[in-house]
């Protein structure tokens, strides 16, 4: 944010997060046959994805224009207010609130915007990739497979 002079831009960024790890009830029948809320949960109870909001909140204490938004995707969206945006990193490790998340944001995403999918060519996540292949098919948009096992679309 230093490099990008944030307090100096007239922009938002909005971290969005429960804070509290991902739903385990939004998995999938498939997710859960392949071991994708298993892992979860044990990422869970190892201490993994918990984060102490307050010390968020002290990590960009410094930057103007910073708002964290505590809850779950896709309930949350509608209540952020969040207008056109710029780019969008998308890490949830499960196939329903990344496709959720990818479908708010589109319609709001500028020309030349960035969605960065976290996961998208991960083992063992098929599910997110083929769900997110899906939606973006339908929105008539192709995804660039990085070498880092995410996924990329310029709008």
């Amino acid at each position: 944010m230093e490099g990008l002079r944030w307090n100096a831009i007239e922009r938002r960024f909005f971290l969005i997060d429960t804070f509290a790890g991902p739903v385990l009830t939004q998995y999938s029948r498939r997710e859960v046959e392949k071991g994708r809320r298993i892992h979860a949960e044990k990422a869970l109870k190892a201490g993994a994805y918990v984060t102490d909001l307050s010390r968020v909140r002290a990590n960009f204490a410094q930057w103007e224009n910073v708002i964290l938004v505590q809850g779950s995707v896709p309930e949350i969206l509608e209540k952020t207010g969040i207008g056109a945006v710029a780019f969008v990193h998308i890490d949830m490790n499960c196939a329903l609130p990344e496709r959720a998340a990818f479908e708010f944001f589109w319609d709001l995403l500028s020309p030349g915007g960035v969605i960065l999918f976290d996961d998208y060519a991960y083992y063992g996540h098929d599910e997110q990739r083929q769900s997110i292949d899906e939606a973006a098919r339908a929105k008539g948009a192709d995804i660039l497979s990085l070498p880092t096992g995410q996924g990329l679309i310029i709008r």
